[in-house]
C-alpha cells in the first residue's frame, strides 16, 4: 500500500507547478519530495511526470492519479480534522446575545447543560431586545425567534426550533366567559393585544383561515407578560408553544380551538462566519440544538 505522504507531496507538486513549489509548500528538502514522488510511481508502476530542468508536465496517467489523489488528501484532511476538534476541548468565553423572551423560555434551561457538559467553558448572555450587531459588538452567537424570515445578513445561520402559536386562557377565564369553539366565538371575549393592531390571522385544518380583531383592554408587547397575563385570567392570549408549555403542563392555562393556531416562530442561531468554527463556540451551539 503507498505512503498517503507520497500523494500529498505528488498532489502538491501538481498544484505548484514542480517539485520546489512542492518544497516550499511542505517545508521538505525539493530531492526529497522528489524522491517520494518517484515511489509513488515505483508503487503504482507507471510515470506520473515527465521532467526535465524547465518542465513539470502530468502523463496522461498521471492525470488521473491526480484527480483521485486530490480526493483522498481532502478526506484524509478531513478526518484528521474531524479529530482535532473532538479532542479540543472547549474552552474559554462564549458571548451570547439574545431578547428577553428568548432568553427566558429557550436559554435559560439549557445554560446548566452547558456548563456541567465544559467544565472549561464561560457563558456570557446579554438580554436585550434590541437589535444587537454582532461583528461590531463582538457577539459570538445571538438567538432570534420571528416570525418572517431573516433578511441575508452574511451570518451563519442555524434553525433551532419552529413552534406554533397557540391560543390559551386560563381556567378562571374561561369558567367566567365560556370556552370558545370556533373562531367566530372569540369575537365576545377578551383578547390580550400584543400591541401593533394588527388582526390575529389564524391557520385551521385543511387550510382554513380566519381573522380576528382583538379587543382588550390590556396590551402586551412581551411574551412573558403576556403569558403572566393569561394565567392571571385577564383574557385569551396567543403564546408560541414553548412559552406556554410550563403553565399548560401546570394546568395554569387550557389550549383553545384545537387545530388551530396563529402562526408559527421560528428561533434562529446565528454566528459570524469567523466564530462559527471555533470549538467553544461550536459546543455551545451543538448543546442548545440537541437540546
Amino acid at each position: 500500500m503507498y505512503n498517503l505522504n507520497d500523494l500529498r507531496f505528488f498532489v502538491r507538486a501538481v498544484e505548484g507547478g514542480g517539485f520546489a513549489a512542492a518544497s516550499r509548500l511542505s517545508g521538505t528538502p525539493k530531492s526529497t519530495v522528489a524522491k517520494r514522488v518517484a515511489e509513488l510511481e515505483r508503487q503504482l508502476g507507471a510515470r506520473l511526470v515527465h521532467r526535465s530542468s524547465r518542465s513539470f508536465r502530468l502523463t496522461d496517467v498521471g492525470r488521473d492519479v491526480y484527480e483521485h489523489a486530490r480526493a483522498a488528501v481532502i478526506e484524509a484532511e478531513a478526518a484528521e480534522a474531524v479529530v482535532r476538534r473532538r479532542l479540543a476541548e472547549p474552552s474559554g468565553t462564549v458571548r451570547l446575545t439574545a431578547s428577553v423572551p428568548v432568553s427566558r423560555f429557550h436559554l435559560a434551561p439549557k445554560l446548566a447543560t452547558i456548563l456541567q457538559r465544559h467544565p472549561k467553558l464561560s457563558v456570557k448572555l446579554h438580554v436585550s431586545d434590541r437589535f444587537v450587531d454582532l461583528a461590531h459588538e463582538d457577539f459570538d452567537i445571538a438567538v432570534r425567534s420571528h416570525r418572517a424570515a431573516l433578511p441575508d445578513s452574511g451570518l451563519m445561520q442555524r434553525r433551532l426550533s419552529e413552534e406554533a402559536v397557540i391560543l390559551a386562557a386560563a381556567p378562571a377565564y374561561l369558567q367566567r366567559t365560556g370556552t370558545p369553539q370556533t373562531p367566530a366565538d372569540l369575537a365576545g371575549h377578551e383578547l390580550i393585544d400584543i400591541g401593533d393592531g394588527a388582526p390575529w390571522q389564524l391557520e385551521g385544518p385543511d387550510g382554513a383561515r380566519a381573522e380576528v380583531r382583538p379587543g382588550s383592554r390590556l396590551s402586551l408587547n412581551e411574551a412573558g407578560m403576556l403569558l403572566a397575563a393569561a394565567c392571571a385570567g385577564l383574557g385569551i392570549a396567543c403564546l408560541p408553544q414553548q412559552v406556554a408549555a410550563g403553565a399548560l403542563e401546570r394546568g395554569e392555562l387550557l389550549p383553545l380551538l384545537p387545530g388551530w393556531r396563529a402562526g408559527t416562530i421560528t428561533t434562529t442561531i446565528l454566528t459570524p462566519h469567523r466564530r462559527g468554527v471555533l470549538p467553544a463556540v461550536r459546543a455551545v451551539i451543538e448543546a442548545l440544538v440537541e437540546a
